[in-house]
């Protein structure tokens, strides 16, 4: 295995976690193979590839390479995985099967369904085969120019199940969305092939109008480990799914904490680092180092609205990355266009503790006790939309992180 090619190929490939899932499996020398279109031929020549899976844009790119299609492939009209045996080219297309997995575990049905289908390119196909498999009564691919496009959506306000297949939402131009649900008003689902963030700008959508929804997650998984057993002629037991994703998830969610100024948030975030390994990055600090200055020198030189604007820019940035530990300024939450950019790819923790025992040194606005109880009544309602959770902050900083750790790995 060690002195074959085994790797993801593609051509932009920081967001991957296709390394990560393979080194589940056994596959330590899987890696991204970052090609430009020039490049793509030569490469595939190579007598020492081993297995490879193809991804943006090659899907359909490679096919003249090939000396043999799988059925699928042939039916599908793109591979997305390769074995070289005797020096010739095998593709298959484990996407397919892959999005039916996630379909499955999602709970949502497809069967006589009308679906649209976001995109036309290779995972397009894939997922237009799945959902005939799977029983839908009608298929409409939705694209930018064909005859029906995301300017005469309104078309089809009717359909049952959306079905996201572009990169449109993927890291790193996160929160974007390829249409608005607001029209639709029969939808019983929405599945986005998308897998990083874990809730892309369309999956937030659904799930603030209460729409079953999934991301692509799964069927990354799924597929993955199908062409693993394609790759080395094997098979992985069923139960590598669930282990799989539960480390997944776990690696790349964020933990977030959030709560008034003084009640611990450094400090537990410390700890959290201590006990997991993780970076913590802290938003205050952050700005300050995009400022150049302090906090209270901010507030006094250019105004809160100032300060507000770099704290959300800096919590748009931070967001977006993934297996971090994020404490966020106490008034974080004031605006709700910092919502996103956290749930997208964290768990929001609201540490409460006795306004009595909350640190004022340094902070603009904690002037004074009855300030400080206003600003909590105030912010409270805030706290609570934006938190998955809420934690007490009365023990020791170790005793709180703990806390918060059984709860992230509980709901998971």
């Amino acid at each position: 295995m060690e002195d074959r090619i085994y790797g993801l190929l593609g051509r932009k490939l920081g967001h991957s976690y296709s390394p990560a899932i393979h080194a589940q499996l056994g596959d330590a020398a899987y890696r991204c193979i970052e090609l430009e279109p020039d490049q793509l031929g030569e490469f595939l020549k190579r007598d020492d590839i081993g297995g490879l899976n193809v991804t943006i844009p090659y899907k359909r790119d490679v096919l003249p390479f090939c000396t043999w299609t799988s059925e699928s492939v042939r039916q599908i009209g793109a591979a997305n995985t390769l074995v070289k045996r005797d020096g010739k080219l095998y593709a298959y297309n484990t996407d397919k099967p892959g999005f039916m997995e996630m379909t499955r575990r999602s709970g949502i049905s497809v069967e006589e369904a009308k679906v649209l289908v976001l995109g036309s390119g290779g995972a397009s196909l894939a997922v237009k085969a799945g959902l005939s498999s799977m029983g839908a009564a009608q298929i409409i691919t939705i694209s930018r120019s064909g005859e029906n496009n995301y300017d005469n959506i309104s078309r089809h306000y009717d359909a049952d199940v959306i079905v996201n297949t572009t990169p449109v939402g993927m890291c790193p131009k996160c929160i974007q969305s390829p249409l608005s649900l607001q029209g639709f008003r029969n939808l019983r689902g929405v599945l986005d092939v998308v897998y990083n963030p874990a809730r892309t700008g369309l999956m937030l959508q659904a799930e603030e109008l209460g729409i079953p929804h999934a991301s692509g997650l799964t069927m990354l998984v799924a597929q993955a480990i199908r062409s693993h057993e394609i790759f080395f002629d094997t098979e992985v037991p069923d139960e590598m799914t669930d282990s799989i994703l539960r480390t997944l998830r776990s690696d790349s969610f964020n933990i977030i904490l959030a709560g008034m100024p003084g009640c611990g948030k450094t400090t537990v975030a410390g700890e959290l680092g201590r006990l997991t390994g993780r970076e913590v990055i802290d938003m205050d600090e952050e700005v300050v180092k995009a400022a150049g200055k302090s906090i209270p020198d901010i507030f006094q030189d250019d105004g809160e609205k100032v300060f507000r604007d770099m704290e959300s820019e800096q919590i748009a940035r931070f967001g977006a990355m993934s297996g971090k530990i994020l404490s966020l300024g106490g008034g974080a939450v004031l605006r709700e266009e910092n919502y996103a950019p956290l749930h997208q790819n964290g768990r929001i923790y609201f540490l409460q503790r006795d306004l009595s025992l909350l640190g004022m040194d340094g902070r603009p606005l904690s002037k004074d006790a009855a300030t400080l109880e206003n600003m909590y009544k105030e912010r409270l309602p805030r706290y609570q939309r934006f938190a998955d959770a809420e934690v007490e902050n009365s023990g020791t900083p170790e005793e709180t992180a703990r806390t918060i750790l059984s709860d992230f790995q509980s709901s998971l």
